[in-house]
């Protein structure tokens, strides 16, 4: 099973967003993302997932080299995500939403499984002003 996270990134900030649920990762900060339907490509599983966990509409960039095991019978695979419109709210599963910028990274506690691909991310982060 393919699990889909998205590095959205704004402004020259990443989105960070802490689990409210399941009790194993409550509290902990992620990527926002969710699993492949069946016939969804992953990168339309990420803009569905997106719009229905954030609230807002994104378009993919590009894809993060690499996956990493989640649960067993899970990978998650990550892309870099424009934000085209709406401004993200913790909708489901997410209690709070962080933009962070790349000095900032390192002031949540990342889920281990993300932060490998918040790293890559992370060097992809530029000053471009934010999206209106």
């Amino acid at each position: 099973m393919v699990v889909v996270a998205g590095a959205l990134c704004d402004g020259g900030r990443l989105l960070a967003a802490r689990r409210s649920a399941p009790a194993e990762l409550a509290g902990r900060w992620e990527l926002p993302g969710g699993k492949l339907e069946p016939g969804e490509s992953p990168e339309e599983a990420l803009v569905r997932e997106l719009r229905e966990e954030l609230g807002v509409e994104t378009e993919t960039v590009e894809r993060i080299p690499g996956e990493w095991p989640l649960k067993p019978g899970y990978v998650l695979r990550v892309w870099t995500a424009r934000l085209l419109s709406g401004a993200p709210e913790p909708l489901e599963d997410h209690d709070e939403l962080r933009w962070l910028a790349r000095h900032e990274l390192d002031s949540v506690d990342w889920l281990d499984q993300d932060r490998p691909a918040v790293a890559e991310a992370a060097l992809r982060l530029t000053a471009a002003p934010p999206a209106p």
